[in-house]
Order: C-alpha cells, then sequence, then structure tokens
C-alpha cells in the first residue's frame, strides 16, 4: 500500500504596506522575506525523505512566486487549481480592526461568526480543499506505481484559512474558532498522511520560524 502526503503549505511574506486584508485581490507579491521563505520551502522538500511528485497552487500571485524556487527544484509544473484559493471576505481591501469591523454599516456581517456571516463558510472552504486533495492525492499516487515508490509527496501552496480549515476538519475539531489560535505560520508546512484512503496522520512544521514578522500580515 502506498503512503501518500500531501502537504499544504500556506505561502510568503506578503508585500503589503497599507495593511489591508487583500483577500482574493490580485497583484500581491511577495516582500524579500517572503521570497526567502519559498527558498527555505524548496530547502526543505529537498531532504532524501521526499518524494515530490506533484505541485498545485491557487491563482493568486503570491502562491506562484511561493512555489517557484520548489518547481525549478524539481523540475515539475504546478497546476493552478481555483479550488485552493483564498477564502472569500466581505472585508476585502479594508484595512480591519475592531472599530472597522463594528462600524454600524458593518454589522450586518458579522452576527454570525460561526458561519462566518462576513465571508465563505468554513465548510465550503473544507470541501473544495479536500477535493483537491483527493485529485492530487491520486495523481501522485499514480507515478508512484509507475515509479515502484512505497510513498510519495504532493505539495499545494494555499492560504492560512483553508489549510487551517483542512486541518480542522481532518483531526476531527470545530470549524469556529479564535483566529488568533491558528497555528499556520507564513511559509509553513501542515501535512496530511495518508495510507491508501485512510488518512493516517496531521502534522505541522513551522519551515520558516525563524522568518516571521513581527506584526500579523493582514490577510492570508
Amino acid at each position: 500500500m502506498t503512503t501518500s502526503r500531501i502537504h499544504l503549505v500556506r505561502h510568503g511574506e506578503v508585500d503589503n504596506p497599507d495593511g489591508v486584508l487583500y483577500g482574493r485581490l490580485p497583484g500581491f507579491g511577495l516582500t524579500a522575506r517572503g521570497r526567502q521563505m519559498g527558498e527555505r520551502i524548496s530547502d526543505y522538500f529537498a531532504d532524501d525523505r521526499f518524494h515530490v511528485r506533484g505541485l498545485v497552487r491557487s491563482p493568486l500571485l503570491r502562491t506562484a512566486q511561493t512555489i517557484a524556487p520548489l518547481a525549478q527544484s524539481t523540475g515539475l509544473e504546478p497546476v493552478v487549481d481555483e479550488r485552493v484559493i483564498e477564502a472569500g471576505n466581505r472585508f476585502e481591501g479594508q484595512k480591519v480592526n475592531r472599530s472597522s469591523v463594528f462600524a454600524p454599516a458593518n454589522l450586518p456581517l458579522v452576527w454570525n461568526p460561526l458561519r462566518p456571516s462576513w465571508g465563505e463558510p468554513y465548510i465550503s472552504q473544507v470541501r473544495r480543499m479536500q477535493a483537491a486533495m483527493f485529485t492530487l492525492r491520486n495523481r501522485v499516487e499514480a507515478v508512484a506505481k509507475a515509479e515502484g515508490l512505497n510513498a510519495v509527496d504532493g505539495v499545494i501552496v494555499s492560504h492560512q484559512l483553508p489549510i487551517w480549515m483542512s486541518r480542522m476538519a481532518a483531526e476531527g475539531k470545530p470549524l469556529a474558532h479564535d483566529p488568533r489560535n491558528r497555528e499556520c505560520s507564513l511559509g509553513s508546512v501542515t501535512t496530511l498522511s495518508f495510507e491508501g484512503a485512510k488518512l493516517v496522520g496531521v502534522d505541522y512544521t513551522d519551515v520558516n520560524a525563524d522568518l516571521q514578522p513581527t506584526k500579523a500580515v493582514a490577510g492570508a
């Protein structure tokens, strides 16, 4: 039975001097430190314990720039998959703080944090991410069979909230949560391991722990 590992990588640090919640807005690329995070991710997967045979990224610029070093080192062309895009958020383009969130005009958006009412439902994010992971897992397992590998890896570069929702669902935990408690740093790796179709492990590695910015980064 083939062991397959799907690695959910959060993109690197984004150049966002105005501090807006950039969400799905186009044109938000990486800082120099963000590009360094991408290089570090490529180095991480160069270890002999990995057999990376498939790359996937969201359609957004920051994921393209994050995965580029890994694509170059593996010789694999990343597949752009809409299903791993950032979560939809109606605060997109705004500077998000307590006063803006609870401004009278925005109160209809925050009435139900369990869904959440300001954006894409958590369960919707889980379902699309699971579908994307299933597609990638089937693809890399086919390669593993052809190459005679016992273990194979696929990498998806995505965004904090969809990755966190995927992890919570995999661990059987509630999707509603306090965003301050997410364990999904910039340039980090959340790994779901499968034996056949059975999920057998969830792991987290903060590959870029020493490069984390001191201030919270808007968007994800």
